[in-house]
């Protein structure tokens, strides 16, 4: 089975999240994506981010009427601060029988380079891109490797941010979010 990783904070999981993620799951050799859900660096602030499981909470709330998206809590289980590569080298002894890609927006790609291991990862990862809009132009030499797919998924301009602050702001973006997402955060009073 060919997984597509998904990582985030997904603070909170909304829509923009999961059409890429079903776009990727319909529309490339991708059987599945995981929302593989970041947990909170201990070194960090802890400013907005809920919970690492009220977040895992969200994405299986939102997941859960789609087959092809998968939540993972696989990154809470590792040591912090972690790295992507070992959280590839972790699933690949996991589930030996799975092969895994990352999926990242193509503002990326302008950073991938300052990863942890970023050549073993291009070495043994497929890369699957979706279009960002940016005022940087984004053209590396990653746009020619041969590991590196661009999926021409619809453009998402919605951020957690922005829903966090609109919640804050007592705004009504019910729309922007997975109806079991909308009433979790509803219910818990979350970024209120």
């Amino acid at each position: 089975m060919n997984i597509g990783l998904y990582f985030g904070s997904f603070n909170p999981i909304h829509i923009g999240h999961l059409v890429i993620a079903n776009h990727f799951a319909e529309y490339s050799d991708l059987d599945q994506v995981w929302f593989v859900v970041t947990p909170h660096n201990p070194f960090k602030k802890k400013s907005s981010l809920l919970d690492n499981y009220q977040r895992l909470e969200m994405v299986y709330r939102a997941t859960k009427d789609y087959p092809k998206l998968k939540p993972s809590d696989i990154e809470f289980k590792l040591p912090q601060p972690n790295y992507t590569i070992n959280t590839l080298v972790h699933l690949e002894e996991k589930y030996p029988d799975y092969s895994f890609s990352l999926i990242m927006g193509e503002d990326n790609l302008n950073h991938f380079h300052k990863w942890k291991n970023a050549e073993l990862i291009l070495e043994n990862y497929k890369l699957y891109v979706y279009p960002r809009v940016s005022q940087v132009a984004i053209e590396t030499e990653l746009h020619k490797h041969d590991k590196v797919h661009f999926i021409e998924a619809p453009i998402m301009e919605i951020s957690s941010t922005f829903i966090r602050n609109a919640i804050k702001d007592g705004k009504n973006i019910k729309p922007l979010l997975p109806l079991p997402v909308w009433e979790y955060l509803d219910e818990m009073n979350f970024y209120r």
